[in-house]
């Protein structure tokens, strides 16, 4: 188990390293500036899904928008 302040850490370490230290900054603002509720927003991003192969034919469908 690691302590809340490594993983505060290493999610900062995370973010600089993929974004840089700019936009990790903005990041980091755009977070503290909403009021986003993350356990309310995952509760509600499946809610139209009814099963397994659902699921999964949309995180496909999403893959392919992605890559192109």
């Amino acid at each position: 188990m690691i302590t809340d302040t490594e993983i505060k850490i290493k999610g900062i370490d995370s973010l600089v390293k993929n974004f840089g230290e700019v936009f990790t900054e903005k990041f980091v603002f755009l977070i503290i500036k909403e009021k986003f509720d993350y356990t309310k927003w995952q509760k509600q991003l499946f809610i139209d899904i009814d099963d397994i192969k659902m699921l999964s034919q949309k995180a496909m469908n999403f893959r392919k928008f992605i890559e192109k």
